[in-house]
């Protein structure tokens, strides 16, 4: 993509009602239509979504395939795509502003700052789809599945909180089971390291991302883990 593209898009996604972002990682601030600071904190059903429903985020959500595709199924749930990358949330903010799926927000952010824009227990679920694995040893507490990331899941979860990974490195998702297997009050729900190569055991796993479909044209295998954080 030329630099110039990515400009009319990262100025397009401001006009976008669906999209909010924070432009400066050392002072986090939520900016919302137009650029103008908002506050949705605790807030973003009533705020954003106008209702009390149940909020899953996506995170690492690339073009947003998940979010859309959730948001489409799951019309009494909201859904928020979250990802650092503006150029890939306005192709998922531009579709579900022209399909109307009003239960679908975006955020731009760096997901380590995700508690600054949550209030405990104000999500229900997290979904993580294929993120970058940062294979290099230097660079394992950049995962999303690494023990700094889900400290910062846990401050905003509801107790009862689903995590959910589905990805197709399986160094992430080994390391991932080893997080787990130490983490306090980690409980792994299901765990599979080919979900394709039998029944689906949830619905919501047939959603294949961009990504997802390179991947298995290369003849990869789909890995995914469910899990829980519960208090100790």
């Amino acid at each position: 993509m030329s630099k110039r593209n990515k400009l009319q898009k990262f100025a397009e996604v401001l006009t976008f009602p669906n999209v909010y972002e924070s432009f400066n990682p050392k002072a986090p601030q939520l900016h919302g239509l137009n650029g103008e600071p908002v506050e949705r904190k605790g807030e973003w059903a009533v705020k954003h979504f106008n209702n009390q429903n149940p909020i899953t985020l996506e995170l690492a959500c690339g073009r947003g395939e998940y979010t859309l595709d959730l948001a489409r199924t799951y019309p009494e749930r909201n859904f928020i795509g979250v990802d650092v990358k503006g150029a890939r949330i306005w192709k998922g903010a531009k579709i579900a502003l022209a399909e109307n799926l009003n239960n679908a927000a975006f955020l731009r952010t760096r997901i380590e700052e995700i508690a600054f824009f949550f209030e405990p227990e104000e999500i229900a679920e997290i979904w993580i789809t294929f993120p970058d694995p940062f294979l290099r040893k230097s660079k394992a507490n950049r995962r999303l599945t690494s023990a700094r990331f889900l400290g910062e899941y846990k401050k905003i979860l509801k107790k009862d909180g689903i995590i959910q990974l589905k990805t197709d490195e399986p160094n992430l998702y080994e390391f991932t089971l080893e997080v787990l297997a130490e983490y306090p009050g980690a409980e792994i729900l299901y765990q599979d390291d080919d979900i394709y190569s039998k029944p689906l055991p949830i619905p919501e796993l047939e959603t294949k991302t961009y990504y997802e479909r390179i991947h298995l044209a290369d003849g990869k295998t789909i890995k995914y883990v469910r899990f829980k954080l519960n208090e100790v």
